[in-house]
């Protein structure tokens, strides 16, 4: 009897192990690599699929902290769910949790140098073998956000652009250069942008004859969806990524 409960709980740690390793080998693949812009060097962090194949690819663009663990774990969750996802490094290796110093920070970014960082990112994603270069796509929060919206408006062909409470742009010129499906999410309690910004935009956009797909979050304000954050929504977060991955799957793959 005692030898049939040794073979039984071995079986049982057995297949505890397969299962541990079975995860392990779905996870993403992650790495820090460099691109180039011109004569300068960017970095970045990129996770992509545990299989070999040609996957669709996001830039990702941090909020004005830099590019933290957080940011990175998205990053992660992306590419489990099937994206070659890139996190630029915009503040070139800064990184920090103090308002204060994120004001100066994102204040000390040029857009013009970071829409450019952000396209030679575009540039070396489609230049991958494992890239489906017809469907690269962005996604930002806060400062990312609306630097998501700028790289759709220099890049046309875009697949896809997802904005997490970042700035929106009121230039009609610059309106009228978005022709990529756009995804926003938005906290009604967001004093930086507010649900009338929010509202605006959508009409314009909708007189452009142009994909838009937005949603307030009552109860929720500006940097809702990281966990991190005092401003964490825990059930608000968990909606606006569901609706992030349907968004993707429909406009990506």
């Amino acid at each position: 009897m005692k030898s049939l409960w040794k073979l039984a709980a071995s079986v049982t740690v057995l297949g505890l192990l397969t299962a541990i390793l079975a995860t392990r080998g779905n996870a993403a693949k992650t790495e820090e690599i460099q691109f180039p812009n011109g004569t300068q060097t960017i970095s970045g962090f990129l996770a992509t699929p545990d299989k070999p194949g040609r996957y669709p690819a996001l830039v990702l663009i941090h909020e004005w902290w830099g590019l933290t663990d957080w940011v990175k774990e998205q990053a992660q969750k992306l590419a489990d769910q099937g994206y070659l996802a890139l996190a630029v490094d915009l503040y070139r290796g800064k990184v920090t949790s103090d308002p204060e110093e994120a004001h100066e920070l994102m204040r000390g970014l040029p857009q013009d140098r970071a829409v450019s960082d952000l396209t030679a990112a575009v540039v070396y994603l489609a230049g991958r073998k494992d890239v489906d270069r017809d469907h690269i796509g962005t996604i930002g929060w806060c400062m990312g956000g609306g630097l998501a919206l700028q790289l759709a408006i220099h890049i046309p062909r875009l697949a896809a652009c997802v904005v997490n409470y970042g700035a929106l742009p009121t230039d009609p010129n610059d309106l009228q250069q978005i022709f990529t499906p756009v995804l926003g999410n938005f906290g009604a309690e967001d004093r930086g942008i507010t649900p009338t910004d929010v509202n605006e935009f959508q009409k314009t956009m909708e007189g452009l004859k142009r994909r838009v797909d937005v949603k307030i979050y009552e109860g929720a304000g500006h940097a809702f969806e990281n966990s991190t954050s005092p401003a964490y929504r825990p059930e608000a977060a968990a909606d606006a990524w569901a609706r992030t991955l349907a968004f993707l799957n429909k406009t990506m793959k």
